[in-house]
């Protein structure tokens, strides 16, 4: 039987609301193993994807270097942009506007227990969506996220960054995906912590806009054939009121 993955459009929301309704979903989760492991079976894992838009913030991962960040913490005030040192893997990133942010909260005992399975089928989810508008997304060896010419190190460049955390194969975090993203603020970071190579977005790379809503159809539609699940869209959630 395939399994169900209820998902939500956040919208446009601030980083922490959003971190911090992530860390509930995971809980929960977490919760519910810990029960049925002391014999309760009454609940069972739920799995979620919440896809989202932030504004401009820098997220430092558990195991990224502070001397990845190139701008003072005043300076992001004075931009208007959020700082967070968080609890997933990987080095710094920005999230931003007209970027597509997902977070699936997957339990992954469901599916493999295999992070490498986990990470490069979200890739695959990416790569399928860029190859609609003519695109060859690829894998970069020993790093994550979606890349074009990762083989070529003067025409490397990322396209969409990925960190994750799992807890007891409860997975939290997961990737952001260059859309019509502003570039600009990658600037100041030295992003996912790789000197040597660039960032790009699908409007940068195909010379005009993409509307986010054609991009969400497409990710759900290809996230769905990936992972081979039924997606059901929830309601409003309790972001709504933030």
């Amino acid at each position: 039987m395939l399994q169900q993955v209820s998902w939500e459009d956040l919208g446009y929301r601030r980083y922490q609301p959003v971190w911090d309704y992530q860390e509930a979903l995971l809980k929960q989760n977490v919760d519910i193993k810990s029960a049925q492991r002391n014999g309760d079976y009454g609940a069972d894992t739920r799995h979620r994807l919440l896809l989202v838009e932030h504004p401009p913030v820098y997220t430092l991962g558990k195991s990224g270097k502070v001397e990845h960040i190139l701008i003072s913490e005043q300076d992001m005030r004075e931009r208007g942009i959020d700082y967070f040192h968080i609890n997933r893997g990987g080095d710094i990133t920005f999230h931003g506007p007209q970027q597509l942010v997902g977070y699936p909260i997957l339990d992954l005992e469901k599916f493999r227990t295999d992070l490498g399975w986990y990470l490069r089928s979200l890739e695959e989810v990416i790569i399928r969506i860029m190859a609609d508008y003519g695109l060859k997304g690829d894998r970069s060896a020993g790093e994550t996220g979606v890349w074009l010419d990762p083989d070529q190190p003067a025409k490397a460049r990322k396209i969409c960054a990925m960190g994750i955390k799992c807890s007891r194969w409860i997975t939290m975090h997961g990737f952001a995906f260059n859309v019509n993203t502003d570039l600009d603020y990658f600037r100041h970071i030295v992003p996912c912590g790789i000197h040597d190579k660039q960032v790009t977005s699908l409007q940068q790379e195909l010379g005009r806009e993409i509307a986010m809503d054609e991009i969400k159809t497409k990710f759900l539609h290809y996230f769905a054939e990936v992972f081979d699940v039924v997606l059901t869209e929830e309601p409003a959630s309790m972001l709504a009121a933030d």
